[in-house]
């Protein structure tokens, strides 16, 4: 959004150059945010510790009855950091003179990817190479011609879900702020700040709530088979 006034847009206009500085900038406030949070742990936790542990418990909550207990706390790191990456993305566009990098597709189709990568890894881990593909084939041996590649299309369908919803909600909603920015500069009306707001921390939880999906579907067929 070359057209709106970013801070980071003093050094340079280069659009890469912006989504991989506010890229770099969400990484340090969610690395400040941890250090913040687990600096001088507290058994009475206050200010940071005490909104990590209330992030920490609704993501692991969130999982229990997507993926079990177990599991929901063995990927809780992968799905939290994951969680908050992209709600602090989200919500630094909402400030003006910031830029989300979640509205440029490179950054929500690396998070994809990752996902991606990842649940698959766990899949053939947790059942084998055989049996995960196996899984592919259906429930019967004739129909494994048109399963399997059903299958294949479905799974690789998850990466552009993944990636262009987050991108298109939150380009969406960059636009629509940069209309209100440009109407009433000086006036913004609140109502729409807090649309956005919430939108932010919905794609957020979307993220994360598919991401306990995928992990599931991928290593239910090894809890199964126990």
């Amino acid at each position: 959004m070359n057209e709106v006034f970013t801070f980071l847009g003093v050094i340079s206009h280069n659009h890469n150059y912006l989504i991989v500085a506010h890229s770099l900038l969400v990484a340090a406030l969610v690395i400040w945010f941890a250090k913040s949070a687990t600096g001088a742990l507290q058994v009475v936790p206050r200010g940071a510790q005490n909104v990590a542990e209330a992030y920490l418990e609704g993501v692991l909550a969130m999982g229990k009855d997507v993926i079990g207990e177990k599991n929901a706390r063995k990927y809780l790191p992968l799905v939290a950091t994951i969680g908050l990456v992209v709600l602090v993305a989200n919500v630094i566009g909402i400030i003006p003179g910031f830029e989300s990098p979640t509205g440029n597709i490179n950054f929500t189709l690396a998070l994809a990817l990752l996902v991606f990568l990842y649940y698959n890894f766990e899949g053939i881990r947790k059942n084998g190479v055989i049996s995960y593909f196996k899984h592919f084939m259906g429930p019967e041996p004739w129909l494994a011609p048109l399963m399997f590649p059903i299958e294949i299309v479905s799974h690789l369908s998850r990466i552009i879900s993944l990636s262009f919803r987050l991108f298109g909600n939150i380009k969406g909603d960059d636009l629509f702020l940069a209309v209100i920015l440009m109407l009433a500069p000086f006036v913004a009306p609140l109502a729409p700040f807090a649309l956005l707001t919430f939108s932010a921390l919905l794609q957020a939880f979307i993220f994360m709530i598919l991401t306990y999906v995928y992990l599931a579907g991928a290593v239910s067929l090894h809890e199964e088979s126990l």
